[in-house]
């Protein structure tokens, strides 16, 4: 019987900026066009994100565990692997977080009557789970960065907009690209350590097929693309010059890519990445209040 510790480790936190900062982004995007915010709403978009982002966790932990994917992982505990919990328990609390992710975005879409947007929740759960779930699981064909850049970039950040102005804006998708490739450098990290181990098992990641070397350097080409694209938002809010202080951050992650050789000292990488995230998101934030509100 796993413990609540491990349970929470299992949940791995660490992912979690991945879905506080789209949603972070998206409202002040919301806040640039109407110049007011529902902090309501804010929180729902924030539940549904951890949520979905916990629930996609469980579940790679429950699917890796039962292929033996996990047998000989390095990094954060894995309750299925390691026998912490049993398969059932750990797909059970996927579920769950689905679940509670579907109550909570059915309550945003009824507040902000964005009804669209329910196909789309529909669609994030089930890429969620087919992520490493089911017969064919296209997380082990290459494909699980795109479902970030996706839905954990698009999707969260102009939802969030979206049921906070009814409108999309421009600033809105360059923030969305910007964190979605951040995102995707995130996860990046963590199959760049996983290499060896994915190999083995058939499980073909993008860093997989990228292989060691440029896998390390995709990392920083898309950290470095994150921060400079909302540059072109400059010329009408010349307050986005902030958002380059967000290199500061995005160094340290960066050389530790490009020069440690042990893999197991990658996991480092994903904390810092997730500070990079938030950085980001916060400095965006900031331009975009300022502008609106000086």
């Amino acid at each position: 019987m796993a413990t609540l510790s491990q349970w929470v480790a299992g949940a791995r936190l660490r992912t979690l900026p991945i879905v506080i900062a789209p949603v972070v982004i998206g409202t002040a995007a919301a806040v640039g066009q109407t110049g007011q915010v529902s902090w309501f709403r804010f929180v729902l978009a924030l539940l549904v994100g951890l949520l979905l982002q916990v629930g996609v966790n469980y579940s790679n932990d429950y699917s890796d565990g039962i292929r033996g994917t996990d047998d000989e992982r390095v990094g954060p505990v894995r309750l299925t692997g390691s026998k912490l919990a049993t398969p059932t328990q750990v797909r059970n609390a996927a579920f769950g977080c689905f679940g509670l992710a579907a109550i909570f975005g059915l309550l945003l879409v009824i507040l902000s009557s964005t009804w669209p947007l329910l196909l789309v929740g529909v669609a994030a759960i089930f890429a969620a789970w087919g992520y490493t779930g089911g017969k064919n699981p296209y997380g082990y064909r290459g494909w699980g960065d795109v479902y970030v850049f996706i839905f954990f970039g698009l999707v969260a950040t102009l939802g969030t907009t979206y049921t906070q102005s009814g409108q999309l804006t421009f600033a809105a998708l360059l923030g969305a690209i910007g964190t979605g490739f951040i995102g995707c450098a995130l996860l990046m990290a963590n199959n760049v350590r996983d290499i060896p181990t994915d190999s083995e098992v058939g499980k073909i990641t993008l860093a997989v097929r990228l292989g060691e070397q440029l896998a390390r350097l995709s990392y920083v080409l898309m950290l470095s693309v994150a921060i400079v694209l909302p540059l072109l938002l400059t010329g009408s809010n010349p307050w986005m010059w902030l958002i380059l202080l967000t290199f500061v951050p995005a160094a340290a992650p960066s050389w530790v890519m490009l020069r440690e050789q042990s893999l197991p000292k990658l996991v480092v990488v994903l904390k810092q990445t997730g500070i990079v995230n938030v950085v980001y998101a916060v400095l965006f934030t900031l331009a975009i209040v300022l502008n609106t509100w000086l």
